[in-house]
C-alpha cells in the first residue's frame, strides 16, 4: 500500500445531518486521537450518528463519536464514546463560540476523512430544521427527480 493510500478517502459521513439541519458554514479541523483509534478508523469502524461538538474552556470537543475498539489493541484501547479534542485556530474557535451563543446554532460533524495522511473532520455550523422544512425539502427533491425522469424519457 502506498504512503498516501488513504488520501481523500471519506471514512465516515453523517448522512442525516443535511436532512436534519440547515448548514450555515463548514470548517476543516484535525482530531486528537490515540494510535489504536486511528487504526480502527482506517478499518472504517467509526460512526458519526448522534455526534455533536461543544466548546469548553476555549477548546472544541467532539462528543458521541463512536470509534470501535481495535481488536489487536488490548490495553491501549480507549473508551469508544470519549470526547475528542478538535484542533482549530483560536480565532476560529471564537467565531464558533459567537455563532453558538448569539445565534443559537449547533456544531455537528459532517464527515471524517484523510488528507495528506492526517485525519480531518468537517465541522458544520448548523441550524435545526423544523418538521415542515423537512417536508418541503422532500417535496422539492421529489419534484426535481420527477422532472429529470421525464426529461430522460423524451
Amino acid at each position: 500500500m502506498s504512503e498516501n493510500a488513504y488520501d481523500g478517502k471519506i471514512v465516515a459521513q453523517n448522512r442525516k445531518a443535511r436532512h436534519e439541519y440547515f448548514i450555515e458554514e463548514t470548517y476543516e479541523c484535525g482530531i486528537e486521537l490515540f494510535g489504536t483509534e486511528v487504526k480502527s478508523i482506517r478499518l472504517g469502524k467509526v460512526s458519526l450518528t448522534e455526534s455533536y461538538a461543544t466548546i469548553r474552556n476555549g477548546e472544541v470537543y467532539l462528543c458521541n463519536m463512536h470509534i470501535s475498539p481495535y481488536e489487536e489493541g488490548n490495553i491501549f484501547n480507549r473508551d469508544p464514546l470519549r470526547d475528542r479534542k478538535l484542533l482549530l485556530h483560536k480565532r476560529e474557535i471564537m467565531r464558533l463560540l459567537g455563532y453558538i451563543q448569539q445565534k443559537g446554532l449547533t456544531l455537528i460533524p459532517l464527515k471524517i476523512y484523510f488528507k495528506r495522511n492526517r485525519l480531518k473532520a468537517e465541522l458544520a455550523v448548523a441550524k435545526g430544521k423544523k418538521l415542515y422544512d423537512k417536508r418541503e425539502a422532500k417535496k422539492e427533491s421529489d419534484v426535481k427527480r420527477e422532472i429529470e425522469k421525464r426529461l430522460k424519457t423524451h
